[in-house]
């Protein structure tokens, strides 16, 4: 008999930012069962475990609302301890702001926090000491808005998506200095291949998420980190937020669609996808419906199960990637009608 998926993962913990709470709520990872909350300040975007010093990191983004549609710019990020689920400290990054996007470095003890610019200020990277945490470091992106970040296995290099500016900035994390633009018309979330060789980013970005002639087909560009350029595309039927790749080397795109009547300025999102390519070959593998707006994407150290959070629908799907079918859908009443975002896995 085929060994069950959700084998072997006693004691581990899902945790699931709620942003509309706000929260970030825990969940048992073999039987889905309600844990615990902590109560964080609004709004709570993403997340990352450190193994290491066994903490989690939440972003904190806005006060209230959206990008470019928001009611202030918050400058904390949120450190919890995700066995007693409390609060252990709230780091303020002032005079950064709206920290997006994280990254760790766990040989080196360095996290990696993406944050917008203002005024004369371009976005950046603000690097963090993960055992004192206190920031250390700052990299400038020269971009308005640095949104997702990813970094390379080596913690060598990073590569930082930015919604508006056409290119993705590679950043030199020795050096701690911005190294390269790479040409992509606006970006999402960005993945480096295992061996460091390629880097996946969404793009491009147009802001409606509705795809029309006049604006570049969807899809997921293939940078070359050796001459930091786009060498292919991985076609998409729908603009995609975020990626992901698993430690098995499958890269997970979330794919966000709206429905086809949606008038300018009030778009409604159809249910999303999650499609799924081969790192190697680069060639789709399988795809599947999952909720609307997919805003972020993980999966289980084994890469055996892929978790996605829909924000519109406020729900997370649960997927076998061997067989791509759905385990479970965490729909909660916590949750509340919309909010569901960042996402982390924590091994018992």
């Amino acid at each position: 008999m085929p060994r069950s998926p959700r084998a072997g993962r006693d004691g581990d913990v899902l945790a699931v930012v709620i942003q509309s709470r706000p929260a970030v709520s825990f969940y048992d990872a073999v039987s889905d069962r309600h844990i615990g909350t902590v109560q964080t300040l609004a709004e709570p975007h993403e997340l990352c475990f450190d193994p290491t010093q066994r903490l989690l990191w939440c972003t904190v983004t806005y006060h209230s609302g959206f990008y470019h549609a928001n009611s202030g710019r918050r400058t904390e990020l949120i450190v919890i301890d995700p066995d007693t689920r409390r609060v252990v400290e709230v780091v303020d990054i002032a005079p950064e702001h709206a920290p997006h996007g994280l990254a760790l470095d766990t040989a080196r003890g360095r996290l990696y926090v993406s944050v917008e610019g203002s005024g004369g200020r371009p976005g950046g990277v603000v690097v963090i000491d993960t055992r004192t945490r206190r920031p250390v470091g700052r990299i400038d992106t020269d971009a308005p808005g640095s949104h997702w970040v990813a970094i390379d296995a080596a913690g060598k290099t990073g590569y930082v998506a930015n919604k508006e500016a056409p290119f993705v900035s590679v950043l030199d994390l020795e050096r701690e200095t911005l190294s390269a633009k790479v040409a992509v018309p606006g970006s999402e979330g960005v993945a480096v291949s295992a061996d460091a060789t390629r880097a996946y980013v969404a793009a491009p970005y147009n802001g409606s998420y509705s795809v029309s002639e006049d604006w570049p087909a969807p899809g997921i560009k293939v940078i070359d980190t050796r001459t930091a350029s786009v060498v292919d595309t991985l076609p998409t039927q729908h603009p995609v937020m975020p990626l992901h790749l698993t430690s098995t080397g499958k890269l997970l795109a979330g794919e966000v669609a709206v429905e086809p009547e949606s008038a300018p300025g009030a778009v409604r999102m159809a249910p999303g996808r999650l499609t799924v390519f081969s790192a190697d070959t680069h060639k789709q593998v399988g795809e599947l419906e999952v909720g609307r707006c997919p805003l972020t994407i993980t999966s289980s150290p084994d890469g055996r199960i892929a978790y996605v959070a829909s924000y519109a629908s406020s729900v997370v799907d649960i997927v076998d990637l061997e067989t791509l079918e759905r385990l479970a859908r965490l729909d909660r009443p916590e949750f509340g009608e919309t909010g569901t975002h960042g996402l982390a896995y924590i091994p018992a």
